[in-house]
């Protein structure tokens, strides 16, 4: 895998797509695509809270500003 950047950047996590109405068959299965997609928006939202406290930190402003 060839990184783009340099070694110190630290990008902002890229949001999941959103799965299509039509991917889901309706037949229950489990996982369904939008319960994978709901766990991948929760890690997503925990990854930029966690992004974005490093980017404070870097900056120097005090934790929860």
């Amino acid at each position: 895998m060839h990184s783009h950047g340099t070694p110190g950047d630290d990008p902002r996590p890229e949001e999941p797509i959103e799965p299509d109405l039509n991917e889901c068959c309706g037949n229950g299965c489990e996982p369904c695509v939008f319960d994978t997609y709901a766990e991948e928006k929760r890690a997503w939202q925990q990854a930029v809270k966690d992004w974005e406290e490093r980017r404070r930190n870097k900056a120097g402003m005090p934790p929860g500003a």
